[in-house]
C-alpha cells in the first residue's frame, strides 16, 4: 500500500495563483527523450530549494481510538520525506491507511474496507476516534494567524455512521467544526484523498493491475493526471457556446423587427402625394352618406307600423286577466271554507290539553303510591319467608329432642337451658333491630329516589337557562358588533359574504348585483312596531334578491362558502324594476294603523317590490295595542283586503285566531342599539343570577343525596353487623342443643316459642294481606287513570290526525291562492305593459316620420338629385373616417416634412447598428470556434505528450532494472493495457529511486515485508509494528531509523 502527499512547492506555485494549477502546454516537444532531460535538470535543479519549501502538507502524526480492531493504535510519527509502515497482518498497517483516508473526509467505500464508517467502530464500542496533525510552516502556510505552525484534524464517528470534525491549531485551540474548511485546506495543501496518485491502497493497485477492462485503466489515469478535470472544462465551454449561439439567434429576430420598422418609416417617407383625390372621393362619400341615413330611417319605419298592428291584434292579455280573476275568486272560496273547519278542530284540540295535564300528573302521583305500597307488601312478605323457615326449623329441633333418649343431669340441662332461653331472647331483640333497620332504609331510599327526581328536573332547567343565556351573551356580541358594522347584526359571517358578493359583481359573475340580506335595506318608522314587523318578515329579513336564475346559482355557490350547512338564507327570484309595484287596487288601508309596506322606510325599490310578492306587505296591519288588534280583526268584520295583522308585542292577529310571541325584544330591526345593549345586559344579569340560584340549589340536592346515601351505607353495615350477630346465636344455640351430652331441653318452652312465632306468622300474613288489597286498589286506581289519560291522548291524537290533513290542505289552498293572484297580478300588468308599449310604439313612429322629414330635407340641401345607395351608412361612415384620417396624417406629413424625415432617418440608423452588431458577435463567434478548435487540439497534444512521458518512464525503469514490459495507450477508444514481471522488492526499490530523486514530496509505505536490505539514509523513517498479542487492548510502537531528521 502507497500514500504520497503532493505538497505546494516554491518552485512550482507562486503567491496567489490558483489552488489546483492546469498546464497548458502548447510548445511541448514531443520527443521523448527532450522530455526525460528537462524532468532530470528541473530535479536536479530545484532539489535544494524543495527541501527548504516543502514545509506545508506533511502529515505528521496520525492517532487512532476504536477504530477497526484496535482501542488505541498510535501517535505515529511520519518523517517528511520516505516512510515505511512495517508489520504482519492484523499489527495496523490498514487501519492507519484507512485512518488516513478518513480522517481526511475520504468516503468509507474510499477505503475499500466498507460501505459505511459505522463499520470502522470497533466491536462493543459506540464510537471511533481519528486525530491527524498536518505541517503547517513557511510563507505557504495556511492561515497561520489562526492555527500556527500545525493544523490537528480530529474526526468522531458515530454508531449511526454519521461523523462530526474539529479542527485545532498547534495548541489545540478549537478554530472550526465545519467540513468546509477542511475542504479548503486539503485543497490548499493539494492533497486529493480520492486521487489514487495520492493514496494507492492495496485494492486499488491490485485493480489496476489485474482488471481485465483496458478502459478502466484509461479513466485511472486521466484521473490521475488531471486531464479529466480539463476534459469537463472544455464541456462547460461548449455548453456556454451554445448559449452564445441561441443569443445570436435572438438578435437575428430583433434585428428583423427593426428592419420592419424601418421598412415602414420608409414607405411613410415616400407616400406625400394621394391628398387630393381622397378629398374628392371623401366629398362623393358625403352625398352617399345623406341619401344612405334617408333609406335606412325608412327602412326602420316600417317594421314600427307592422309592430303596432300586431300589438292592437293580440288579445292574449285581456283573456289572461278574465280567467286568473275566476280562478282567484274560486281559490279564496275554498280556503275560506278549510279555514273554518281547521279552526273548529284547533278549538276541540285545545279545550283536551288542560284535561291531559292534568291526567299525567294524576297518574304519576297514583304509580307513585302503588310503588310505595309494593314495597311495603314485599318487606312483609320476606319477613314471612324468614318465619316460615324459623318455624321449620322449631318444629325440626322439638321432634329431635323428642327423639332423645339419653338423659343429662338436672342442674347441666337447666343452665344449658337458661343459656338458650338468653341467646334467644338477644335473638328476637336482634331481629326486631332489624326490622326497623329495613324500615329505616326503605325511607332513605325513598329520600334518594325523590331528590334523584328533583336533581334531573332542576339540572334541565339548568342547562335550559345556561343555553338562554349563551344565546343571549351571542346576541349581544353581534349588537356590540353592529355598532361599527351594521352588517354583523344578521350574523358575524354576513360582512365578508357580502363583500365576496360585491367582487363576484366586479369580476362579471352576476347580471345584477344580488341585493340583501333584506333587513339591512328596511327601517322601521316607528320603534314601537319594529317587534312587530320582525314578527311578520321572520328568516326574510336574512333573505337575498337576484335578478335571475344564473345569479341564483352563482350565489348559491358563494353562499357554501360562507354560510354554514344547513343555515342558508331564502334567495328570492323576481326581475328586477325601476319602479315599485303599483298595489293600490289590492293593499289595505285604515284611518288610524298603518300597513308593513308604509311603516317601512325602504332603500331599493326591487327589496319592495320582493317583500310584496313573497309576504305580502301591503296586505297586513300593525297595530300597537292587543286589544285594539283583537277589535279591530274579531270583533267586526276586518279591513277590505285584510287577513292578518301583528301587534306592538309581536302577536299574530287573524279574524278567528290569536297567537303570541316568542319573543319579547326585536333582533335585527331596532335602531337604538344602546338601548337594545343595555336590555341585554339587564336579562344576561338576571339569566346569570337565576343560573348561580339553580347551581346552588342543585348543590344542595347533590348534598342532601350524598347524606341519604351515607345513611343508608351505615344502615346497611349496620344490617349486615346484625345478621352476623342473628347468625353466631343461632349457631350458639345449636351447638348447645348439639352437645355431645344430648342434654335435654326444655320441650315446653321450644313449643311456646314455636307458638309464638306462628302468631307472628299469621299477623305478618294479615298484614300482607291488607297490603295486597291496597296495592290491589291502587293498581286499579292506577289502571282506571291510566285508561282515562289514554282516551284523551287518543281524542287529541285522533284531533291532529284530522287537524293535519286539513292543515295540509289550507296551505295548499292558501299556496293556491296565492299562487292564483300572482298570476291575475301578473297578466294584469302584463295588460297595462301591453298597452304602453302600443302606445310608445306610436310616439315613437310619429317621431321616426317627423325625424324622416327632416332628414330627407337635409340630403336634398346637400345633394338635390336622390341617389340610390346600396351601402349601408356604418360602412360608409367607416370609410370616411378612415379617409379622414389618413389625409389628416398625410396632411400632418406635410406640413412637418422635417420631422418624417427624421423618424425615417432615426429607424435607419437603429437598423444599420443592430445589423453591424449582429454581424461583430458572429465574427467573435467564428474566432470563438476556432480558439476552442486550438485549445482541443492543445488538449489532445498534451495527452499524447503525457502519455509518451508516461511510457518513457514506465519502459526506462524496467529496463535499468532488466525487466521488460509495456504500456499501451488508445484514445480514440478510451483504454489502456500494461504488461510488466516486475515483483514487490523491485518495485520497491524502484519507489525510492524515485523518491530520492523527488524529495520534496512525503510517501508513506506499507509493506508486510523485511526492510532489513534498505539503506540508511536520513530521509528514510521506518514504522515497525509489533505483532499483536492475543488479548491485547493496544499495539505498542517501535521507531527503527538510520537517524531522525528532525532532531
Amino acid at each position: 500500500m502507497i500514500l504520497m502527499g503532493k505538497r505546494k512547492e516554491e518552485s512550482i506555485s507562486k503567491p496567489g495563483s490558483q489552488k489546483r494549477r492546469r498546464k497548458e502546454c502548447t510548445d511541448e516537444h514531443s520527443d521523448e527523450s527532450n522530455e526525460e532531460e528537462n524532468l532530470e535538470s528541473s530535479a536536479d535543479g530545484n532539489t535544494s530549494s524543495q527541501l527548504t519549501a516543502g514545509e506545508v502538507g506533511i502529515i505528521e502524526s496520525i492517532q487512532l481510538k476504536n477504530f477497526m480492531c484496535h482501542s488505541n493504535l498510535g501517535p505515529f510519527q511520519f518523517g517528511s520525506n520516505i516512510n515505511f509502515v512495517v508489520g504482519s497482518n492484523g499489527s495496523g498497517k490498514s487501519s492507519i491507511l484507512t485512518g488516513l483516508i478518513v480522517g481526511l473526509g475520504g468516503k468509507a467505500t474510499a477505503t475499500s474496507r466498507g460501505s459505511s464508517l459505522k463499520m470502522f467502530i470497533r466491536d462493543g464500542e459506540t464510537s471511533a476516534d481519528i486525530s491527524i496533525t498536518l505541517r503547517n510552516q513557511g510563507r505557504d502556510a495556511f492561515r497561520p494567524e489562526a492555527y500556527g505552525n500545525s493544523i490537528i484534524v480530529n474526526q468522531h464517528i458515530n454508531q449511526d455512521g454519521s461523523r462530526s470534525y474539529k479542527l485545532k491549531s498547534k495548541s489545540g485551540t478549537l478554530i472550526s467544526s465545519r467540513k468546509e474548511e477542511l475542504v479548503k485546506i486539503l485543497d490548499h495543501f493539494n492533497i486529493q484523498v480520492d486521487n489514487p496518485v495520492t493514496i494507492l491502497t492495496q485494492e486499488m493497485s491490485k485493480q489496476f493491475l489485474q482488471t481485465k477492462s483496458g478502459s478502466d485503466k484509461y479513466k485511472f489515469f486521466m484521473k490521475a493526471t488531471q486531464l479529466e478535470q480539463m476534459k469537463e472544462d472544455y464541456s462547460c465551454v461548449e455548453k456556454t457556446q451554445q448559449n452564445t449561439r441561441i443569443q445570436i439567434e435572438q438578435g437575428r429576430e430583433r434585428l428583423e423587427e427593426l428592419k420592419q420598422i424601418y421598412l415602414e418609416k420608409k414607405e411613410r417617407y415616400k407616400s406625400i402625394a394621394f391628398v387630393n383625390d381622397m378629398r374628392r372621393h371623401l366629398e362623393d362619400l358625403k352625398h352617399n352618406m345623406a341619401w344612405a341615413v334617408v333609406s335606412e330611417m325608412e327602412k326602420e319605419i316600417e317594421p314600427i307600423k307592422e309592430g303596432i298592428k300586431a300589438e292592437e291584434a293580440n288579445t292574449e292579455f285581456i283573456q289572461k286577466v278574465e280567467e286568473w280573476q275566476v280562478k282567484v275568486n274560486e281559490a279564496e272560496k275554498k280556503y275560506k271554507a278549510i279555514q273554518d273547519r281547521l279552526e273548529t278542530v284547533s278549538e276541540e284540540a285545545q279545550a283536551l290539553h288542560p284535561q291531559c295535564i292534568s291526567l299525567k300528573a294524576e297518574v304519576q302521583a297514583k304509580r307513585k303510591a302503588v310503588n310505595e305500597i309494593e314495597v311495603v307488601y314485599n318487606r312483609f312478605k320476606t319477613e314471612l319467608k324468614r318465619l316460615g323457615k324459623d318455624d321449620e326449623l322449631l318444629h325440626k329441633r322439638i321432634e329431635e329432642l323428642k327423639s332423645s333418649a339419653n338423659q343429662v343431669s338436672e342442674p347441666e340441662r337447666l343452665e344449658r337451658q337458661r343459656k338458650i332461653t338468653y341467646l334467644r331472647e338477644q335473638l328476637k331483640a336482634f331481629r326486631d333491630e332489624e326490622i326497623m333497620i329495613a324500615q329505616q332504609m326503605d325511607q332513605f331510599q325513598q329520600a334518594i329516589y325523590r331528590c334523584r327526581e328533583e336533581h334531573a328536573r332542576v339540572r334541565r332547567e339548568n342547562i335550559d337557562a345556561q343555553q338562554a343565556l349563551d344565546a343571549k351573551q351571542k346576541q349581544l356580541r353581534e349588537l356590540k358588533d353592529s355598532k361599527t358594522d351594521t352588517l354583523k347584526r344578521f350574523g358575524p359571517h354576513i360582512p365578508g359574504f357580502v363583500e365576496a358578493v360585491e367582487t363576484a359583481y366586479r369580476q362579471g359573475r352576476f347580471k345584477n348585483k344580488p341585493l340583501g340580506p333584506i333587513g339591512a335595506f328596511i327601517h322601521p318608522k316607528d320603534p314601537e312596531l319594529t317587534l312587530g314587523i320582525e314578527a311578520c318578515l321572520k328568516g326574510l329579513v336574512h333573505a337575498f334578491c337576484c335578478d335571475n336564475h344564473s345569479d341564483e346559482r352563482t350565489l348559491q355557490l358563494l353562499m357554501t362558502k360562507h354560510y354554514p350547512h344547513g343555515f342558508r338564507p331564502q334567495i328570492i327570484v323576481n326581475k328586477f324594476q325601476n319602479k315599485i309595484y303599483d298595489v293600490r287596487q289590492r293593499a289595505v288601508y285604515h284611518p288610524e294603523f298603518p300597513s308593513v309596506l308604509t311603516a317601512l322606510e325602504i332603500d331599493h325599490v326591487m327589496v319592495a317590490n320582493c317583500l310584496i310578492d313573497v309576504r305580502g306587505i301591503e296586505k297586513v296591519l300593525l297595530i300597537k295595542s292587543s286589544r285594539r288588534a283583537r277589535e279591530v280583526m274579531q270583533s267586526s268584520r276586518p279591513p277590505a283586503n285584510c287577513k292578518e295583522a301583528f301587534t306592538g308585542e309581536g302577536d299574530h292577529v287573524f279574524e278567528r285566531r290569536y297567537y303570541s310571541s316568542n319573543y319579547s325584544r326585536p333582533k335585527y330591526l331596532s335602531q337604538d342599539v344602546e338601548a337594545e345593549i343595555s336590555h341585554l345586559d339587564k336579562e344576561i344579569e338576571s339569566k346569570r343570577a337565576q343560573l348561580a340560584a339553580s347551581q346552588q340549589h342543585l348543590h344542595s340536592i347533590e348534598n342532601e343525596i350524598r347524606q341519604n346515601e351515607d345513611h343508608l351505607y351505615g344502615h346497611r353495615r349496620h344490617q349486615k353487623e346484625l345478621q352476623i350477630k342473628i347468625r353466631t346465636a343461632n349457631a350458639e344455640i345449636v351447638d348447645l342443643e348439639n352437645m355431645e351430652e344430648h342434654q335435654s331441653v326444655d320441650i315446653c318452652i321450644l313449643q311456646n316459642e314455636a307458638e309464638e312465632n306462628k302468631a307472628r306468622m299469621e299477623s305478618v300474613k294479615e298484614d300482607m294481606q291488607l297490603q295486597s288489597r291496597k296495592m290491589e286498589k291502587q293498581k286499579n286506581i292506577l289502571l282506571e287513570a291510566e285508561k282515562r289519560l289514554k282516551e284523551v291522548k287518543e281524542k287529541i291524537h285522533e284531533v291532529e290526525e284530522v287537524a293535519g290533513p286539513i292543515r295540509d290542505e289550507l296551505n295548499q289552498a292558501e299556496s293556491e291562492m296565492e299562487s292564483s293572484k300572482r298570476h291575475l297580478q301578473h297578466y294584469a300588468d302584463k295588460q297595462k305593459e301591453h298597452l304602453a308599449c302600443i302606445k310608445k310604439h306610436k310616439e315613437l313612429l310619429a317621431a321616426k316620420e317627423k325625424e324622416l322629414e327632416e332628414k330627407t330635407a337635409q340630403a336634398r340641401q346637400i345633394y338635390s338629385e336622390r341617389i340610390q345607395v346600396s351601402r349601408t351608412v356604418k360602412s360608409l361612415d367607416a370609410e370616411m373616417n378612415r379617409l379622414r384620417e389618413k389625409i389628416r396624417s398625410e396632411t400632418s406629413l406635410h406640413g412637418n416634412r422635417e420631422e418624417i424625415i427624421q423618424q425615417f432617418h432615426d429607424a435607419k440608423e437603429r437598423y444599420e447598428d443592430a445589423s453591424s452588431k449582429v454581424k461583430n458577435l458572429k465574427k467573435f463567434f467564428r474566432v470563438l470556434e476556432r480558439i476552442m478548435a486550438e485549445r482541443v487540439k492543445a488538449y489532445q497534444q498534451f495527452l499524447r505528450i503525457l502519455s509518451i512521458r508516461c511510457k518513457s518512464s514506465f519502459e526506462g525503469l524496467l529496463h535499468v532494472r532488466a525487466c521488460s514490459g509495456k504500456i499501451l495507450f488508445d484514445h480514440k477508444n478510451e483504454t489502456l493495457s500494461i504488461t510488466d514481471m516486475l515483483n514487490r522488492r523491485i518495485a520497491i526499490d524502484m519507489i525510492l529511486e524515485r523518491a530520492d530523486f523527488q524529495q520534496y514530496r512525503q510517501f508513506i509505505l506499507f509493506t508486510p515485508q523485511s526492510i532489513s536490505s534498505l539503506p540508511t539514509i536520513p530521509h528514510i523513517r521506518i514504522l515497525c509494528l509489533q505483532d499483536p498479542e492475543r488479548g491485547q487492548r493496544q499495539l505498542n510502537f517501535r521507531n527503527e531509523t538510520g537517524r531522525d531528521e528532525d532532531q
